[in-house]
């Protein structure tokens, strides 16, 4: 649908025509204040001739026009009205670096793991908002919550590992998810943690921002991401062992069981898939239906047709180089001619 952003700026079509009867009263006036002045229909009106006007009230037309902001709206497109509020809070100390995972038959680090699945993840929470905090020795916020799953899947996949320290502050990233949380007034607020070790770094206890994100009915789901078995080369040879030996799962267990929550053990890419149907269970929160409509602006089409037309006139107004005599040196010249 066509319309105008600004339909009350049009009024100004007739304003040039206003201005031109005030100039003709004032030049009325001057001429009767000059008696013994002949008033003779010989003497120039000085207006320009009708085609002239006519191309001048084109190029005025088209300029109120581009002011005015034509746009053309779209049909609307109704947004999700239902859907939940999910934090992810990543793990990004100096373990996750290990190399003790598979993808597509690949042996890649703990990181490259959660990118992966983690991304596979964001593209499924249509209508969800999803927010990210990435924390190692402490915890910052990368992404509040917004609708904008592209964005929060491009912080992810440009988060390194050591970025924000070494060391793992389990208990700074639930306090800092709950922070978030309470400025949403009506959220099912969820919390999704992925680590690999045990809380060692921060300011807050794990269990009091477990129980802090209880009280604020905030659903904490842990996972626990390493292989529990790994070949590693020896000067004896091979040797098997468990890297995930600084993994605390008693502790991601009872904090999940804190907020009625559930804990995950993501040995492998298809066990951290699981957490799909875990959010997916989840009752989503009812919220009031948003629509927007697609818009594009059109101001450039009579602006442009104003700017070729101005262009055009200023080229028919160029004067020509034509040799013409004076009036006088004429009349001799034909007089010349008949006397010869």
């Amino acid at each position: 649908m066509l319309t105008l952003y600004w339909p009350w700026l049009l009024l100004l079509l007739p304003l040039p025509l206003l201005l031109r009867r005030q100039d003709t009263q004032h030049e009325e006036g001057a001429r009767l204040q000059l008696p013994g002045i002949a008033q003779s229909g010989k003497l120039s009106s000085g207006r320009a001739p009708s085609g002239s006007r006519n191309a001048y009230w084109l190029l005025w037309g088209l300029l109120v026009l581009a002011v005015a902001r034509p746009q053309w709206l779209g049909e609307p497109i109704e947004l999700p009205s239902q859907g939940r509020d999910l934090m992810l809070a990543v793990d990004l100390s100096g373990s996750m670096q290990i190399e003790d995972m598979v993808v597509a038959g690949k042996t890649v680090d703990r990181f490259s793991l959660v990118q992966h699945v983690v991304s596979e993840f964001i593209e499924r929470r249509k209508g969800d908002r999803l927010g990210l905090i990435l924390f190692a020795d402490h915890a910052y916020l990368q992404a509040p919550l917004t609708q904008d799953r592209r964005s929060v899947a491009q912080f992810l996949r440009e988060a390194q590992i050591g970025l924000v320290g070494k060391q793992t502050a389990i208990g700074e990233a639930i306090a800092l998810a709950v922070k978030r949380f309470d400025k949403m007034k009506e959220s099912n607020r969820v919390l999704i943690l992925l680590t690999d070790g045990a809380n060692n770094a921060g300011n807050i206890e794990p269990e009091q921002a477990a129980s802090i994100a209880a009280k604020r009915n905030v659903t904490l789901y842990t996972i626990g991401v390493g292989a529990e078995v790994m070949e590693r080369r020896t000067l004896f040879g091979r040797e098997r062992v468990n890297p995930s030996m600084d993994l605390d799962e008693a502790q991601l267990k009872a904090l999940a069981a804190t907020t009625k929550g559930k804990y995950f053990r993501a040995r492998n890419s298809e066990e951290l898939a699981q957490i799909y149907q875990a959010i997916d269970k989840l009752e989503p929160v009812s919220r009031d239906q948003l629509s927007y409509r697609p818009q594009a602006e059109l101001f450039y089409w009579p602006l442009a047709l104003m700017l070729i037309i101005s262009a055009l006139l200023a080229l028919s107004h160029l004067p020509r180089f034509q040799f013409r005599l004076p009036s006088r040196a004429q009349s001799k010249l034909s007089q010349g001619r008949r006397n010869s």
